[in-house]
């Protein structure tokens, strides 16, 4: 089951959370991507891993559809984990607009 709350998303380990995204400009206008514009989904144990990214997820452009597939987590302990989702712009702009989220990965019955 998936459960969002602000940045906060809590899933069944090996389940599949499609999370629909809105981009919007600091002006709080609706931001539509432009071709060359990327947004990458990023979890890790700890913010201070390194390299050592568990999920690393492309998120495609024209439907802003993350999706976490079971395959992603099947692995992955029970517990808590860090996820950040960066955009980059066409032009090389940068912008981590969720730079500190918490993703929980729940226990399933096996």
């Amino acid at each position: 089951m998936l459960s969002i709350n602000g940045t906060e998303i809590q899933m069944t380990r090996g389940d599949t959370a499609r999370i629909l995204l809105n981009l919007t400009t600091a002006d709080g206008i609706p931001y539509t991507p432009v071709d060359g514009d990327s947004i990458r989904f990023a979890a890790k144990k700890k913010f201070k891993d390194g390299l050592d990214t568990l999920i690393n997820i492309n998120i495609p452009t024209d439907t802003l559809l993350l999706e976490i597939k079971p395959s992603d987590t099947a692995d992955l302990a029970f517990g808590n984990y860090v996820y950040d989702i960066q955009f980059t712009g066409a032009d090389g702009t940068v912008d981590t607009f969720v730079a500190e989220g918490k993703l929980v990965i729940r226990g399933e019955v096996e």
